[in-house]
């Protein structure tokens, strides 16, 4: 990960944003300390010189602004300390690059981390956790952080792949091995050679294959279909599963031995609802990423953030990814607002199977105190919002998540 070289005046008055990007991992350097390196981001302030056009961010006061890198220009970011999250999200994504992990919730971080130190060796890794919490994007972050880095990253869906070519597939054929092997085929461990292999979804491969899987792993060798003769082979397997392998392993749908085998450092990805500290950072890499040509970035204000916090994300990042795009779609300025958030699926429908989990009844009690303040407050919304410490457009999405779900607050107090 690329060093950021901060002005004496950012770390006066940006302070906080550098230890956001310490803590996200990222080198502290300083100009005193010798010749910045050749990638070395720098961080100065409104009005000082740019270093190096084309890899310094400049930061400011005042209208929030966030203009990326493009042209060889400097990039700018201007936020005050209610916008901190988003900011330090920009930033954070400005210096990553747009395919980078993101991270800023303590545990992923450490995930990060540990990730960072397992790239560093050359054992086997299985990364576990539910579907769409970036197990591909941590197992590429472990290819491009090892010696592997200059080699290829070759990833494959088990799922995806009928179950008859599957072998032939990952270990190649010889041209006549089978009928309709008109030509022969190099299979996706020798295509791998001397880089890392990724085998998502491991947990749907057919017992009889996991057999031969497990031979390659042992003796690091393939027999391609139609051969006799092993050739050997270089590569380093990272094996994903979004189902519990031990678990698996016990209802007999998966070898034990191969189990052990691909689980020598065993990594785990939770889902989104249980790292909320990544949403803010994760949603402005994405706008980063999908913002297309615009010179200023759209900013998602405070509002937004925290229904996109209180939601609870039952597709994870990629249906984050999915309510970026739609708001950049339908945001008619720069900036993303509560309103331009479509989410998947309707609150009644995430809720209706699971009405005793804390998040219900956190809800309910967050409705039972907006029904109280707002009957003290003769239904003036104004004032309700003042007394309960939000924006108005928060209250009014309470109101409507509350109708949404059969309980029209406002109509009730009205009435």
């Amino acid at each position: 990960m690329r060093s950021i070289v901060p002005s004496a005046a950012v770390l006066r008055q940006k302070y906080a944003l550098v230890s956001s990007l310490r803590a996200q991992g990222f080198a502290i350097g300083s100009c005193e300390d010798g010749k910045p390196g050749a990638q070395d981001l720098f961080l100065i302030a409104e009005g000082e010189v740019p270093p190096a056009p084309a890899r310094t961010l400049i930061l400011g006061e005042g209208d929030r602004a966030a203009v990326p890198f493009r042209d060889g220009n400097p990039a700018r970011l201007c936020y005050g300390s209610e916008d901190a999250a988003i900011g330090a999200g920009f930033a954070s994504a400005m210096a990553r690059g747009p395919y980078e992990p993101v991270a800023a919730d303590p545990e992923s971080l450490a995930l990060l981390a540990l990730a960072e130190r397992v790239a560093a060796s050359d054992i086997t890794v299985l990364i576990n956790g539910p579907t769409g919490t970036g197990k591909e994007v941590l197992a590429k972050a472990i290819h491009m952080g090892s010696t592997r880095r200059d080699g290829p990253f070759v990833a494959i869906n088990c799922a995806a792949l009928p179950e008859s070519m599957l072998e032939a597939m990952l270990f190649g054929h010889h041209k006549g091995s089978f009928t309709g092997a008109s030509s022969g085929g190099q299979g996706f461990f020798r295509a791998a050679n001397g880089g890392t292999l990724l085998l998502d979804e491991i947990a749907e491969m057919p017992l009889g294959l996991q057999a031969k899987l497990l031979r390659a792993l042992q003796e690091r060798e393939v027999v391609p279909i139609g051969g006799t003769m092993p050739e050997k082979i270089d590569v380093r397997v990272i094996a994903c599963a979004n189902r519990d392998l031990q678990g698996e392993v016990t209802a007999g749908r998966f070898r034990a031995d191969l189990y052990y085998r691909l689980a020598v450092f065993p990594l785990a990805t939770k889902a989104l609802a249980e790292r909320t500290g990544d949403i803010a950072a994760l949603a402005a890499a994405m706008v980063l990423r999908h913002a297309g040509t615009r010179s200023t970035l759209p900013w998602i204000t405070a509002d937004a953030v925290e229904i996109l916090t209180d939601h609870d994300w039952p597709g994870n990042v990629r249906e984050l990814e999915n309510v970026i795009q739609r708001a950049l779609l339908l945001a008619p300025s720069d900036v993303i607002a509560a309103e331009h958030l479509i989410f998947d699926r309707r609150p009644e429908t995430r809720q209706q199977d699971r009405p005793e989990t804390l998040s219900n009844i956190v809800q309910m009690h967050e409705f039972q105190a907006i029904r109280e303040v707002l009957a003290e407050c003769n239904g003036s919304r104004i004032e309700t919002a003042k007394r309960l410490g939000i924006s108005e457009r928060t209250l009014r999405y309470r109101l409507a998540k509350a109708r949404e779900q059969g309980d029209d607050i406002a109509q009730a107090i009205s009435a």
